[in-house]
Order: C-alpha cells, then sequence, then structure tokens
C-alpha cells in the first residue's frame, strides 16, 4: 500500500506534480505533454533523471556578438557530469498543440534548431504533442555546421551511427507510459489529414501496425529455428529524408504485406485483396514512427489501450452498441478469474476487449507458474518470452471465441487479438442469437472450431448433453459479454420466437438465454446489462427465469458516468452460474447460499469523460508515493530492473478495490 501524503502537498484540481522535480505545476496541456517527454527520456531512452533539468537557460553569443540567451523546456546531460552547456547531450522543446512545427519563433525552426546552434548539442527534439519532430547538428564536407531532420535520436551511450549501421539487428524499444497511444493518434491524423484518406485512415494505419507485428514474429520464429533473418520493417535515421530512402521503405513495407496476407499467421485477417495506398513519404513517415517499438515486449495494457483508443475514434458506433472501458472490462474478467482450461466466449465481441483481457489475464498466470521466483517488473519482462508466448498461442487457438455480426469489428477483434499474443483464428462474423442457424459464412466454421476445442481438451463429458453435437451450444465454462442493448436494436421475430423468452425481443434479454445456452453446465457468466431488467415490474418474468436457470454469484451496480460520454446508460454487471440439471429440480424460492452486492460510486471519470482523483475529507487531491518499477536492457543487452519513486495522484475507481473483495468473499467461503 503506497503512502499518503496528507499535508506536505495540497493539490488544486488544474494542478500536477513534476516527476523531475516534485514541485507543483499547472496541469495544462504542455506541462502533460513534457511530463510525457520525461518519462519517455528516462524509460525508452535511458537517461537518467539525474542527468535532467527542466527549465534549463544558458547564454551564447550570436553571429554579430552580441548576448543572447535561451530556454529550453528540458535538458539532458552527459551521465554523471555537471549540468553545465558544455555537457548537454539531448534538448527537448515542448510547446502547446496551438503551436505549429512551423511557427516562425516557437517552432522546429525557430526553437529547437535555433537552441541546437546556440549550443554544443547535437540532438533535440520538438513536439507540441500532435507533432514530434527530432533534429541533429552536423558538418558538412566543408566543416560548416548545419541542422538536418532525423527520424529518431539516439538512447544513452547510443550513436546515430549505431543506429544507422545496425539497421535490421537494431534493438526495438519497449513503450512507455502514454508514448504509443500519442504515436497512434500521430500516425492517424497524418494519415487521415496530410494522405487524404479520411474513410480508410484507421485500416491503412493498422496494416502498416501488422506488418510490424508480422515482421517481430518471423524474426522469432528465425530466431527459434537457428535460422538468420534480417529484420525488414526498419527505417533509417535520414531514410525517409529522401525519396530514394522513402522509395527503399516502402518497397521493404509493401514487400512484408503482400506475404503477410498469404502467411497461415494472418490470412484469416485478410481478404487477399487489401493494398497499401499510402505515398512512399506516407509510408516512410507511420513506419519510422512505430518501426522504434517493439510490439511483442508492450503490455497488452499499453498496446490494448492505444489500439481500442483508436478504435473506439474510428469505428462509429451504431444503435445500441459501444465500447466497455478497460476498468470495467478488467474488473469482470478478475471476478470470474479464467485459467488456462477454460473456454471462454463473447457472444458480442465488438473489438475484442474482453478476450484480450482474458488473454492477458491468462498469460500472468501462466507466467507466474513459469517463473514463481520473479515478482514486479522481471517477471512481467518473462510474459513475453518465447516459452511464455507459445503456451499463451496454444491457449488462445483452442479456448478463445468471440463473434460479432458486424464484418469490420470483426477484423478489428481479429487484428487486436493479434496484437495482444495471436489467438484471432477463433473470432467469426456471426448472429450470436440466429446461431447454430443462420446465412452468414462464419457459422459452420463456429461449429468446426469449437469442436476441435472441446476434442483437443477432452471435456465432451462435461458439455451440456442437452444440446447437440454438431454445434457449439453447452461448451463453454465461462462468458463476458457487453450485448447490444436498446430500443433502436431489433431482433428479427423470426429469430425471437426461437427463445423461451420470445415475449421481450429487447436483444439484452435474449442475450441471458443465448448466453445459457453457450455455457456448460457450471459455467459462468459476467455481462453488463442495463438496471431495467433487473428492477422494472414488467421485466420481473426475465428475473424468475435467471434464477430458475442461473445460481446468483455476484451483482455491482455501475454509475451512469461508467460509459458517457459515449451514452448515458444506467448498467450492472451480474454475475451468473448455469445450474445442472440436478440443481434445477431445487424450488429457486426455497435456495439458501450467499451472493455478492457492491455499488460502484466511482468509476474513474465524470461525465464528460474527464479522470477524477481520489480526494480527502476536505476535497483535496489525494498524493501518494508509489515506487515506479519497469525492466529495460542494460548496455551489456541484460534485462534488469529501474525504479524511480513518484508522487502521484491515484485514479478514483471503486472497481479494483470491488474485484479485490469479490475474490476475499470467495475464499472466505471456499468458492
Amino acid at each position: 500500500m503506497a503512502d499518503i501524503i496528507k499535508d506536505e502537498i495540497v493539490l488544486n484540481d488544474d494542478e500536477l506534480i513534476c516527476v523531475l522535480t516534485g514541485d507543483k505545476k499547472k496541469a495544462n496541456a504542455k506541462e502533460q505533454m513534457l511530463q510525457s517527454i520525461i518519462l519517455q527520456m528516462n524509460e525508452e531512452y535511458g537517461f537518467e533523471m539525474s542527468d535532467m533539468k527542466r527549465d534549463f537557460s544558458f547564454s551564447f553569443e550570436d553571429d554579430e556578438g552580441k548576448k543572447k540567451r535561451v530556454t529550453v523546456d528540458l535538458a539532458i546531460f552527459r551521465a554523471g557530469a555537471a549540468k553545465e552547456p558544455e555537457n548537454l547531450e539531448r534538448i527537448c522543446i515542448v510547446c502547446d498543440t496551438k503551436v505549429k512545427s512551423s511557427d516562425s519563433k516557437k517552432g522546429v525552426e525557430g526553437a529547437l534548431n535555433y537552441a541546437l546552434k546556440a549550443s554544443s548539442c547535437d540532438f533535440g527534439l520538438w513536439t507540441n504533442g500532435d507533432e514530434l519532430h527530432f533534429s541533429q547538428r552536423v558538418e558538412d564536407v566543408v566543416g560548416n555546421e548545419k541542422i538536418v531532420d532525423i527520424a529518431d535520436f539516439p538512447g544513452i551511450d547510443e550513436s546515430i551511427e549505431d543506429m544507422e549501421r545496425m539497421g535490421d539487428r537494431s534493438q526495438p524499444r519497449k513503450p512507455a507510459n502514454d508514448s504509443l497511444i500519442r504515436t497512434f493518434k500521430r500516425c492517424h491524423d497524418y494519415i487521415y489529414g496530410n494522405e487524404g484518406r479520411k474513410k480508410d485512415a484507421f485500416w491503412e494505419l493498422l496494416n502498416l501496425i501488422f506488418c510490424k507485428i508480422y515482421d517481430e514474429k518471423r524474426r522469432y520464429l528465425c530466431a527459434e529455428r537457428n535460422e538468420t533473418y534480417h529484420r525488414q520493417f526498419w527505417v533509417g535515421v535520414t531514410e525517409r529524408n529522401t525519396p530514394e530512402g522513402q522509395a527503399a521503405v516502402a518497397k521493404r513495407i509493401k514487400a512484408i504485406f503482400k506475404q503477410l496476407k498469404t502467411d497461415a499467421i494472418f490470412s484469416e485477417v485478410f481478404a487477399g485483396n487489401e493494398e497499401i495506398s499510402l505515398s512512399d513519404y506516407g509510408v516512410a513517415y507511420v513506419a519510422s514512427e512505430i518501426a522504434k517499438y517493439s510490439f511483442l515486449d508492450a503490455t497488452v495494457d499499453v498496446k490494448g489501450t492505444a489500439y481500442e483508443t483508436i478504435v473506439s475514434n474510428t469505428l462509429k458506433q451504431e444503435a445500441g452498441q459501444f465500447f466497455t472501458p478497460r476498468n470495467v472490462i478488467k474488473c469482470m474478467v478478475e471476478m470470474l478469474n479464467p485459467t488456462v482450461n477454460s473456454r471462454v466466449l463473447d457472444p458480442a465481441c465488438g473489438s475484442g476487449g474482453f478476450i484480450v483481457m482474458v488473454l492477458d489475464h491468462v498469460r500472468r498466470q501462466i507466467t507466474k507458474n513459469m517463473y514463481p521466483e520473479l515478482e514486479g517488473a522481471l517477471l512481467e519482462a518473462k510474459a513475453n518470452t518465447d516459452a511464455v508466448n507459445d503456451k499463451v498461442r496454444e491457449y488462445a487457438e483452442n479456448m478463445i471465441f468471440g463473434f460479432d455480426f458486424d464484418p469490420d469489428l470483426k477484423k478489428a477483434a481479429k487484428m487486436n487479438m493479434v496484437m495482444a499474443g495471436d489467438g484471432h483464428s477463433n473470432i467469426y462474423n456471426i448472429n450470436s442469437l440466429e446461431y447454430p442457424n443462420g446465412t452468414l459464412p462464419d457459422v459452420p466454421k463456429v461449429t468446426a472450431s469449437v469442436a476441435k476445442s472441446v476434442e483437443q481438451k477432452g471435456d465432451l463429458d462435461a458439455c451440456d448433453s442437452a444440446y447437440s453435437l454438431e454445434n457449439a451450444m453447452g461448451k463453454f465454462d465461462c462468458i463476458f459479454t457487453n450485448p447490444p442493448f436498446g430500443s433502436k436494436v431489433e431482433v428479427a421475430s423470426s429469430i425471437a420466437e426461437n427463445y423461451e423468452l420470445k415475449a421481450f425481443t429487447a436483444p439484452e434479454v435474449l442475450f441471458i438465454e443465448q448466453c445459457y445456452n453457450f455455457l456448460k453446465p457450471g459455467g459462468k457468466m459476467g455481462i453488463v446489462l442495463p438496471d431495467g431488467i433487473l428492477g422494472n415490474p414488467n421485466t420481473e418474468v426475465v428475473r424468475k427465469w435467471i434464477l430458475e436457470h442461473f445460481k446468483l454469484l455476484a451483482s455491482v451496480d455501475l454509475p451512469v458516468e461508467t460509459f458517457l460520454p459515449q451514452v448515458g446508460v444506467q448498467a450492472s454487471l451480474l454475475f451468473l452460474q448455469k445450474k445442472t440439471a440436478m440443481e434445477r429440480l431445487v424450488d429457486p424460492n426455497s435456495e439458501m447460499y450467499d451472493v455478492f452486492m457492491a455499488i460502484a460510486e466511482k468509476v474513474g471519470k465524470d461525465r464528460r469523460g474527464n479522470v477524477v482523483y481520489e480526494r480527502d475529507d476536505e476535497g483535496n487531491e489525494i498524493l501518494y508515493v508509489d515506487k515506479k518499477e519497469w525492466a529495460g536492457y542494460n548496455r551489456h543487452g541484460d534485462l534488469v530492473a529501474h525504479h524511480r519513486t513518484e508522487r502521484v495522484k491515484h485514479v478514483d475507481d471503486d472497481l479494483p478495490k470491488i474485484s479485490a473483495e469479490y475474490i476475499k468473499f470467495k475464499k472466505e467461503r471456499g468458492i
């Protein structure tokens, strides 16, 4: 448990604590971006915070001999050296989003390049949050200095020559804090605005992301076979700045894309007729932004958050469809605790939030079982080792399933699962309410893949014998879902008439019954439902049906803020366990068992979607002393743990506390 600082510092709503200095700062866009850059320089580039100084000023003489003064937002000095101008290693300029890179005074030329010319520093970074530019001071053949654009600057103990020379052999970085989210957004906005791809910017970006993932996977596979593989998805530091370099990058990456569409790893993700339609410069720009990161080493949380940020802003929700917040998903998965032996389904999977979280949850279990002696950042780093990935891939390919009616969301979910660690092969475009009937082409594939899973696990005897062996009914251990609901979502009468609850044509009601059909006896599900089902007098028959068919495990009331600003809906999380045939013989009115119930008053955000933090009794935001830990490679290539102490605010979210209490509740009762 973190220590609370009660009296030393009181923060107003518009303030934050600088991670570098520990001082109070106004929490404006520029300051928040600067905090992100500080963390990025520390965690990704390897520079120690003790070698950094913000708001650093130094004097110089201009060409006319006049004394001038320059201030940079963040200065990085040689390791252990005095913080003097002659020891400058990196310069970072951070501007407000309103300032453009072309601004004559505050832009790249007027601020960053000016500061580089005035100093002895060779490398600099300029950003306004939306744009990111790197510069290098070089000498031409006759010794004249000039400033050139580069795609990235070196990390600690690294030179620009190393980056150019190593090329395909360089080690991509593990993304820190929010840098991957910013990178994805920057690339998407570039494609949308500069390449004129307003309708398909998202898919163009995903094509390149998957080229990157495919290249990383091939590299690891070749390493396992003791084969040499030269990385193809890389961009030289200066390569994107010339037409020849841009053409070379585009050629490499388009060749990767052509190959991946026919490879077994991704053949089910792509139809085969997709093309990368960006200009050579567009390909080189986006590739240079994402090539610097290792996607396989990044945590699922980092990748998932970045991916879903772009998905949620791109794929406009149809009536009744909205994405489930990650904290809700995590709470539900932790409460039901699926294991490597759990066959899991989301019958309305959307972009794959639930099944990705399940995969990450099981990955953590596998990692801990394989490396019981490790903990913290070093244990987390083992989560992407080849040995763990093999077991995760095997689990995903056989035990995780996702269905959705929307073919675009099917593709988005497949891609999300690939980023999380594969397992995309069991995501299908079907109407779950119509299954096992229906005319969509994936219906027979569902039957075949579930049959294969049952054979692989050897659990046919545990499946529900009331259903045919020829389909997926009665064969899942665990279901997580947020079904579409609302009066605008219509279910055809020809489908509704197949249900016991056919008097209710609302899809959320029919999904309850269909989830029952998909579950094994004793199987569990977590489902998001509108409160009307649980409280309205006219849905009493639904509640009676639920208690006849399920054992009620837990109920969690959610505040209206949960799904805002997407949609305002009062909803609850309901956790149910399918009764066995013997259990159904017992009158539900006579049953006596404990049910866990909780009310979440805070979910980490207000009605506008703004993050809210924990406060004391007087309304002041509470500061905690947190120990930040992450793993990184040292100059010898060894994986080591790094530590940093921060004063931070904690998001005011009841859901992690509720899941922890439910785990305690089960333990106390031996459940």
